[in-house]
């Protein structure tokens, strides 16, 4: 029987892994020993911090960041042929979602490979959840554009499609950016349309708040450098 792909959610930041998460999870880590991750180091914190007395040497831990050989990485799952199963860490949050290794999940759906989610947190689903917005129709938009005028017009273009289909328009942005961000969306968007900001969502300091921009310009949230969603809806 071959193994599974699982996988395993992490936290959004430094709490506790069992607040946000099932005890399933922490079954599953304590069975597995094969790892695909992003970062080894983090990824060893979480398991120890979820698992304490769980041998670390046991572990194998293959990488899969941006430096990842494709024809490795396409090797990491040959071991569920020997019936061995693998588990696919996130750095933050669900695996495959805004991360990388929806690659291996497709791979593992190439080899017949069964693949097993888990439940955890996800920050975009949260955020949706919590902002008041439409959630029978959204769209996940990943990071917009770097370049000032190219994030304008997607901003204004995520505005329209918003109002067109009734749909809530989610992204992300660089922590440390989160503020050029915001500064742009109260320039770009029009003062009826609103605009959600989840940030540190599960942690002590979580901050989530919907606003119309014309409200957001009398607010000035400390956004630096502190994970963050937004979410803009026009109706």
């Amino acid at each position: 029987m071959k193994g599974k792909l699982y996988l395993i959610p992490t936290t959004l930041g430094e709490n506790e892994p069992l607040e946000v998460m099932p005890y399933s999870v922490r079954k599953m880590v304590e069975l597995i020993d094969h790892y695909i991750v992003e970062n080894e180091k983090t990824a060893r914190r979480f398991i120890k911090k979820i698992t304490p007395k769980k041998s670390q040497p046991s572990l194998v831990m293959m990488k899969l960041d941006k430096y990842a050989d494709e024809l490795e990485t396409r090797t990491y799952l040959d071991v569920c042929e020997q019936g061995i199963s693998v588990g696919l860490l996130s750095e933050a949050g669900v695996p495959a979602v805004a991360d990388p290794g929806a690659t291996i999940v497709k791979l593992a759906h190439e080899k017949g490979i069964q693949v097993v989610p888990l439940v955890g947190p996800s920050s975009i689903l949260l955020a949706l959840m919590a902002s008041g917005m439409n959630g029978q129709s959204f769209a996940f938009n990943g990071y917009l554009p770097i370049d000032k005028g190219e994030r304008k017009k997607a901003i204004k273009e995520l505005e329209r499609l918003s109002k067109e289909r009734n749909q809530s328009q989610i992204f992300i942005e660089t922590p440390y950016r989160n503020e050029k961000m915001f500064s742009d969306l109260k320039a770009t968007l029009t003062p009826q349309t609103r605009l959600c900001i989840a940030a540190d969502i599960t942690l002590p300091d979580e901050y989530i708040k919907t606003y119309t921009i014309a409200d957001w310009k009398r607010q000035q949230p400390d956004l630096h450098k502190r994970p963050a969603i937004f979410i803009i809806h026009k109706e």
